[in-house]
């Protein structure tokens, strides 16, 4: 039997702390299924679409990784694709909290999948989208917080107007 997990979040932007979560899940199941879900609280920089591709950029290369949308219940959508598993990422206590209720839901709602936190390295422990977009809308260097494949496409969002040339030689 196939093992698949599910590995949501909003992705606004994918961050290296993103991406190693993916490629360590995707060591340990079969099939992993990135999905990007809309987040009606936070306000978004790009559209799903666009978080869809930008996932895609980076993660083309991970022959078992595949990219989705969704907007609904994780769970109903764990349930269409017959996963196992939730994986999540948990960088400090802070995310404990916020991830333990979820996964306490999610458990009583479908019993059968279970929710698997994965640490960040000790490089990506504080990195968060929310951090990536603030310093970049600052001018600040966020080459070192995202895939090489996707920053020019976030400093052009992030950075309009700003000749984003210099911030792109690594």
């Amino acid at each position: 039997m196939e093992r698949i997990a599910i590995c949501p979040g909003s992705f606004d932007p994918i961050t290296n702390g993103h991406e190693d979560i993916i490629r360590r899940a995707s060591l340990l199941f079969d099939r992993v299924i990135v999905v990007v879900a809309p987040n009606a609280v936070k306000h978004p920089v790009f559209s799903v679409d666009e978080r869809v591709a930008l996932i895609q950029t980076v993660c083309g290369n991970i022959p078992n990784v595949e990219v989705d949308k969704f907007d609904g219940l994780l769970v109903d959508y764990v349930r269409q694709k017959s996963a196992c598993a939730i994986v999540k990422g948990l960088r400090a206590v802070s995310d404990f909290d916020y991830e333990f209720q979820m996964a306490l839901a999610n458990k009583k709602m479908m019993p059968y999948a279970e929710t698997v936190f994965l640490t960040p390295s000790s490089d990506n422990m504080y990195l968060s989208s929310s951090l990536v977009r603030q310093i970049a809308q600052y001018g600040g260097d966020i080459s070192g917080f995202v895939p090489r494949s996707v920053l020019k496409p976030i400093l052009v969002r992030m950075c309009p107007g700003e000749d984003i040339q210099n911030k792109l030689i690594i």
